[in-house]
């Protein structure tokens, strides 16, 4: 099949693109920078996701796009929630309208399970807001979808806002670790290998119109996770947490907690009726 990768030039993307590749498809990606890895075999443009008109024009003969690009770093969707909101919601909007006109068979989004949580910031908003929109192209529209709601990654060619990849360097330097939490929040970290391939799988016909949890199969608590990685390198780093810096953007155990707020009902006590309201208009 014929395959657009948004953020193909990307951590994810770029192991996704890999994948594909490797399966047979054809493929285009579409990013603001060039990749990093061997593309011998697909094609790649450089473009920013607002950019209506050029994408649509690569959009010929397209069946299936992987939507992979946009803001992924919640400190910086909190430090820019404008930019956030434009490379989130109004670029995924901008291309389900492409979508729809191209007749793209599969829309592919990548989301995150922070999408289930009270934690998260413009992050979570953005992609929460990005999700009901596909649902919205889908059910007005009929465009397929398969939404990939992504836990924590780590492994090759990680970017630089990585946390566990920030981890990983500093150990291999001896540098200390400073963790800005207690460090007893629970994390289920996946293989990009892993994430890639399961990206891929979800192109299965089985998956159409379905909403996937790609996370990794053990938990393990911030503070295992970093004696295991002392352990493993032999390094001589000291780590420490700063228990007194809180951490609202970022959920401790579960991801599992959001609420849509309820909203309380109020009248005026002189509310006028109905049928008074209806007549005035009339007469």
């Amino acid at each position: 099949m014929n395959i657009f990768i948004t953020g193909g030039s990307g951590f994810l993307g770029g192991h996704l693109t890999e994948a594909l590749l490797d399966a047979g498809h054809n493929c285009i990606i579409y990013d603001i920078k060039k990749p990093n890895y061997n593309i011998k075999n697909a094609k790649f443009h450089e473009g920013d996701l607002l950019d209506e008109k050029k994408i649509e024009k690569l959009l010929k003969n397209i069946d299936i796009i992987y939507h992979f690009a946009g803001e992924a770093d919640i400190d910086n969707s909190n430090k820019n929630p404008l930019a956030a909101v434009q490379n989130n919601i109004l670029a995924t909007t901008k291309l389900l309208n492409l979508s729809v006109k191209n007749k793209i068979k599969r829309f592919v989004f990548a989301s995150t399970v922070y999408v289930y949580s009270e934690q998260g910031g413009f992050y979570r908003t953005t992609k929460q807001a990005c999700e009901l929109l596909i649902e919205n192209y889908h059910n007005i529209y009929k465009l397929n979808f398969t939404i990939l709601r992504f836990g924590s990654l780590y492994g090759p060619r990680a970017n630089n806002f990585n946390w566990l990849n920030k981890v990983i360097t500093n150990i291999k330097k001896n540098k200390n670790i400073v963790r800005e939490t207690s460090g007893n929040e629970l994390r289920s970290y996946i293989h990009v290998f892993d994430a890639a391939k399961l990206s891929l799988n979800a192109l299965s016909a089985k998956y159409k119109n379905k909403y996937l949890m790609l996370t990794g199969s053990q938990s393990v608590t911030v503070k295992e996770l970093l004696k295991l990685l002392k352990e493993i390198s032999g390094s001589r780093s000291k780590i420490s947490y700063n228990n007194k810096k809180t951490t609202r953007d970022h959920y401790m155990i579960t991801p599992f907690s959001f609420k849509p707020r309820m909203a309380s009902k109020i009248k005026n006590e002189d509310e006028i009726d109905l049928g008074q309201g209806l007549y005035d208009l009339i007469f």
